[in-house]
C-alpha cells in the first residue's frame, strides 16, 4: 500500500486516551455562532441551572476556554452547555458560554438550540408547533418551534420579564463626550444608544469603532450609573453590553441593532436579549403596545429578527412587558474537539 492508499484508508486521528474528546454540534442563528455541547464535559454538579453555572466557573472554566477561545474557536466565539431542567415541568437546562465568561440569557443560542432540539427528536409534540421549556440562569424562557411541512420553519420565545431602569440617562464617554443612553434589561442589562446622533454608522467595515465605542461606553455606564439592579436576582446585576441603534436600515428592517457584549465581542445576530429590552423600552415610551405589529430589527449582517410584545406585569418595583422574539437557525457542522494534556495552549487564547 502506497502513501496516497493509506491516506484514503486512515482517516480518523488516533487519539490517545488519556486525551479529552468533546463533541459539539455547531450552528449559527443569522450569522451568530452556537457551538453546542453534548459529549465529554465532566459532570456538573448541583441542583438548578445557577449552581451548575457556579460549579463549572469554578471548577472546569478552562475547558470553557478551550472551546471559546482560539484555536478550536474565536474571539467572538459563542456556546452552550445542556443540562437537567430546575423542575420536572420544564424540559432543559442551558448554560451560555462566550469569551469573557457565562451569560444571564442569549436570544439567538435559544432560538439555535429550540430547532436542534425539534430536529434531533429531543422534544417532540404538534406537527404544526411545538413548546419547549427552556431553564436559563435568568428564569424559565418560553420557546415555540414551528413546523411546516414536517420541518422546522422559524423559531419564537417568550423572554423573562423585561424592564426599563433609565431613559435619557447621561454620561461622560472619553473619545465621545456626553452621551445620552436608555437602560434596559431583556434577560440581560443592556444601555441603548442611538448610533445616528452621535455618527456612529453600522456598516461591517466598522466593527472596530463599534467594539472600541462600545466597550468605552460600557465602562462609563458601569461607573456612573446606580441603575443597573435586577429587583431579585443579584447575580444579574451587571451590564453586559452596549447596543446601538440605527433607523439606516436596509432590507426592509424597521432599524438596526449592533450589540458589542462581554469582552468586546460582537453580535452578528440582532441579539435577543437586545430585543427583549428594547421592546420594553418602546413599551415604556408608547412606541409598542401588546398585541401590535411585530418591529423587524437587522442586524450587522442584514439578518433579522422580530420582536413584539404579549403582556404586560408588574415585576418587583418596574412596569415589565414579556417580549416575543422570532428568528431561525442553521446547522453547520459536527465536530469531535479533542484536548491533549501535553499540549501548553490546551485551554486557548485569544489574539485579536
Amino acid at each position: 500500500m502506497n502513501t496516497f492508499e493509506k491516506i484514503q484508508a486512515l482517516k480518523k486521528y488516533p487519539t490517545p486516551g488519556s486525551w479529552l474528546k468533546i463533541k459539539t454540534i455547531d450552528m449559527h442563528t443569522g450569522g451568530e455562532p452556537l457551538r453546542v455541547i453534548i459529549e465529554g464535559l465532566p459532570d456538573l454538579k448541583g441542583n438548578n441551572v445557577l449552581e451548575y453555572r457556579k460549579f463549572m466557573k469554578e471548577n472546569y472554566d478552562f475547558l470553557r476556554t478551550a472551546l471559546m477561545f482560539e484555536p478550536r474557536g474565536h474571539a467572538d466565539m459563542y456556546g452552550c452547555i445542556l443540562l437537567p431542567p430546575n423542575d420536572p415541568s420544564g424540559d432543559f437546562g442551558i448554560l451560555f458560554l462566550h469569551n469573557e465568561g457565562y451569560s444571564t440569557m442569549c436570544g439567538h443560542a435559544v432560538i439555535a438550540i429550540s430547532k436542534l432540539a425539534v430536529e434531533m427528536l429531543w422534544v417532540e409534540g404538534d406537527k404544526n408547533e411545538i413548546p419547549i421549556k427552556i431553564d436559563a440562569p435568568c428564569g424559565r424562557i418560553s420557546s415555540f418551534v414551528k413546523l411546516k411541512n414536517g420541518k422546522v420553519d422559524h423559531v419564537y420565545f417568550h423572554c423573562v420579564p423585561s424592564f426599563v431602569t433609565a431613559l435619557n440617562e447621561t454620561t461622560h464617554v472619553d473619545g465621545i463626550g456626553e452621551v445620552t443612553y436608555d437602560l434596559a434589561y431583556g434577560g440581560a442589562f443592556y444601555a441603548f444608544v442611538d448610533a445616528d446622533k452621535y455618527g456612529i454608522d453600522l456598516s461591517p467595515e466598522n466593527v472596530q469603532e463599534h467594539i472600541q465605542k462600545g466597550m468605552t461606553i460600557k465602562h462609563a455606564v458601569q461607573k456612573s450609573s446606580s441603575n443597573i439592579k435586577h429587583p431579585f436576582e443579584p447575580e444579574m446585576s451587571f451590564l453586559y453590553g452596549t447596543i446601538f441603534i440605527s433607523q439606516k436600515s436596509k432590507n426592509g428592517a424597521d432599524n438596526r441593532n449592533i450589540c458589542v457584549f462581554a469582552e468586546g465581542e460582537v453580535d452578528r445576530s440582532p441579539t435577543g436579549s437586545g430585543v427583549s429590552a428594547r421592546m420594553a423600552i418602546h413599551h415604556a415610551k408608547g412606541e409598542m403596545k401588546v398585541g401590535q405589529k411585530p418591529m423587524v430589527i437587522e442586524s450587522i449582517l442584514g439578518t433579522k429578527f422580530k420582536g413584539s410584545i404579549v403582556e404586560e406585569l408588574h415585576y418587583g418595583p418596574y412596569k415589565a412587558v414579556i417580549p416575543k422574539v422570532e428568528g431561525n437557525a442553521n446547522v453547520i457542522g459536527q465536530n469531535e474537539w479533542v484536548i491533549d494534556p501535553e499540549d501548553n495552549l490546551k485551554s486557548g487564547f485569544i489574539l485579536r
